[in-house]
């Protein structure tokens, strides 16, 4: 970096300085979207190398998943909470990246087989364009590039514009979440999805999801998301 960039850049970081979403402290020039000791309270699973985890026993009986993992615990209080918060509410984009780039490394280690395509859960357009993004993208994008597989976004799509059912029950997810579906015309080969979401808790959005891809015949699919709520 030339020396009057550098200087404008840290004049830059003076005057606004980049905070941790964890802890609202300043990050040194070291450290990357989270600080160093909100990195080291993550309380990471280690589900992604365990059979009959927790989040694969979400979907016993209901549908057929051929591996099931989540990265982070979600709970109320608690500093996932703040970074899902702060990805899906306050433009911090690069939180999924983040969490993304980290989990992908974890899962070319684990026990899900080979994919051919990650596919992020959808947002219904009316809510992606009032928040802009869809906040599981960059999270996919990242596991993808990991994998060395393709990214698809246009593979399902969100029929409903429904409000947030994070801390609702099985019935009223249910209800509200059944309006999945794949593209209109689509046509998928016989093929290993991963789907990706950022909090799995009833599963309710994950299984209309699978089910929406598994209309397609010989279609197998896997799940990881960013965090489970225990």
């Amino acid at each position: 970096m030339a020396l009057p960039v550098r200087i404008l850049s840290d004049i830059y970081n003076l005057l606004f300085p980049e905070t941790c979403p964890g802890c609202t402290a300043c990050l040194s020039p070291n450290e990357n979207t989270l600080c160093t000791a909100c990195r080291h309270q993550l309380p990471v699973t280690d589900y992604h190398v365990t059979r009959g985890n927790p989040v694969e026993k979400i979907f016993y009986g209901r549908v057929k998943v051929e591996f099931a993992a989540a990265f982070l615990i979600f709970r109320k209080k608690g500093i996932v909470r703040q970074l899902i918060h702060h990805l899906k509410y306050k433009g911090r984009q690069e939180i999924g990246t983040f969490l993304g780039k980290w989990y992908g490394t974890c899962l070319r280690e684990s026990l899900l087989e080979k994919v051919d395509m990650v596919v992020p859960v959808p947002l219904h357009p009316k809510k992606q364009r009032k928040r802009g993004y869809n906040q599981v993208s960059g999270f996919a994008r990242c596991i993808a590039d990991a994998l060395q597989v393709a990214c698809r976004d246009d593979i399902l799509v969100k029929t409903t514009h429904t409000p947030t059912q994070t801390f609702k029950g099985r019935p009223a997810r249910w209800k509200a979440h059944s309006s999945f579906d794949t593209q209109q015309n689509l046509q998928l080969p016989p093929c290993h999805i991963l789907l990706v979401d950022d909090i799995v808790t009833t599963g309710a959005t994950l299984e209309h999801c699978v089910r929406a891809l598994q209309k397609h015949g010989n279609v197998k699919v896997s799940i990881a998301t960013m965090a489970v709520t225990l």
